[in-house]
């Protein structure tokens, strides 16, 4: 086993996913900044995380700029509660660090990749139309049609399609809205692009996804059938940022991306949700085609953890192998050298981890453990 990701990138590769099978594991953010600082010194200049796109601006002006603070950059920069990591602080206070007294062309860029919503919820799609209306400098009323946010953020307008307000005729105009502004937004796209400009850009496309999530919840399906069309949404919504941020940064240089497994591996991921198996192709089943060998997906997995109860793996499975083999904290090794093993199936939904099995590692370029 090796501790140094650079033994494991190919030369073609420009967009590294870093996957990891639990939220709830600290740890796991905390190998991945180091991971980081590995390929910064080889010609890696940014990072995705799986958080909103928009609102990473803030945590990037801090980044590339030092506009702001880093409490303003880890309360407003971040969604989904990543904000209180510390390994994220720590990784936006090393990157405002590393990018003092650097020219542009060799400074990090911080991005999130994902969108503003939660299974039970999803914000109103006001304030990112408007930000765009305001760029364009044009005279459009978005307020009137959009209503109060809470309409629209409520649990009920995701859980409800008869609360939904994604139907109605308000929204098919904001819709028609956010349609006129995109053209008239695609006519002004200066040459090359400027910050301004597609920050501009993030916030009506922000928008226009957030119309698109909620006329899927007006759909009439029943409880069980609901998440499978948000959560494909949502990876879709993944993948075309995942596109955009490496059009953005090809110039400069490669990417690191890091988000759960379920959303980076390159065929379709499974999950329960309300006793229901739930099948969809993820952010990493559509962008690893159109990458080809430019995207690696590193799988990880874990021992055991007394931060979640996770007790040590029976000796059959994949995990058991691996903590019979790894000899230091954490390790990375090729998913090839992993024999055939049994599934471990003592993980509970409420620890949210999700063991190894044969598919995933056969997604996988390279595959980082974690002993516990």
């Amino acid at each position: 086993m090796s501790q140094d990701i650079r033994d494991f990138v190919t030369p073609s590769c420009d967009l590294l996913a870093l996957g990891e099978p639990t939220h709830a594991i600290p740890l796991f953010a905390e190998i991945r900044n180091e991971l980081f600082a590995q390929l910064v010194d080889r010609g890696f200049r940014s990072i995705a995380l799986e958080t909103d796109r928009v609102a990473a601006h803030i945590a990037n002006d801090f980044v590339q700029h030092g506009k702001g603070s880093l409490d303003l950059a880890m309360s407003e920069g971040f969604t989904h509660v990543f904000g209180t990591v510390e390994a994220n602080r720590r990784l936006i206070a090393w990157m405002r660090e590393y990018n003092e007294n650097r020219p542009p062309g060799e400074q990090l860029t911080f991005h999130g990749f994902d969108t503003q919503t939660e299974n039970t919820s999803a914000p109103s799609p006001r304030r990112y139309l408007e930000y765009a209306r305001d760029f364009l400098g044009l005279d459009v009323d978005i307020a009137g049609p959009a209503g109060d946010d809470e309409r629209w953020s409520r649990t009920e307008a995701v859980l409800d399609a008869a609360s939904s307000i994604g139907a109605t005729a308000d929204a098919y105009r904001l819709r028609a809205i956010a349609a006129d502004l995109l053209t008239a937004l695609r006519a002004r796209e200066p040459r090359p692009v400027t910050p301004d400009w597609a920050r501009a850009e993030n916030h009506l496309m922000a928008g226009i996804d957030l119309l698109r999530y909620h006329r899927q919840c007006a759909e009439p399906l029943e409880p069980q059938d609901r998440y499978l069309p948000l959560v494909a949404i949502r990876d879709a919504i993944m993948a075309r940022n995942l596109l955009d941020i490496r059009a953005a940064e090809a110039g400069r240089g490669a990417t690191l991306v890091f988000a759960h497994n379920l959303h980076l591996r390159r065929q379709a991921s499974t999950m329960t949700v309300a006793g229901t198996e739930t099948t969809w192709f993820p952010a990493g089943a559509l962008v690893g085609p159109l990458l080809g060998d430019r995207y690696t997906f590193v799988v990880t997995s874990l021992g055991r953890s007394g931060a979640i109860a996770l007790q040590e793996p029976e000796p059959d499975t994949y995990e058991g192998f691996l903590q019979k083999h790894v000899t230091t904290e954490w390790g990375l090794l090729q998913p090839g050298e992993v024999p055939a093993a049994r599934v471990r199936t003592d993980p509970t939904p409420r620890q949210g981890y999700f063991p190894l099995d044969q598919g995933i590692l056969d997604d996988a370029d390279v595959l980082l453990h974690v002993g516990g």
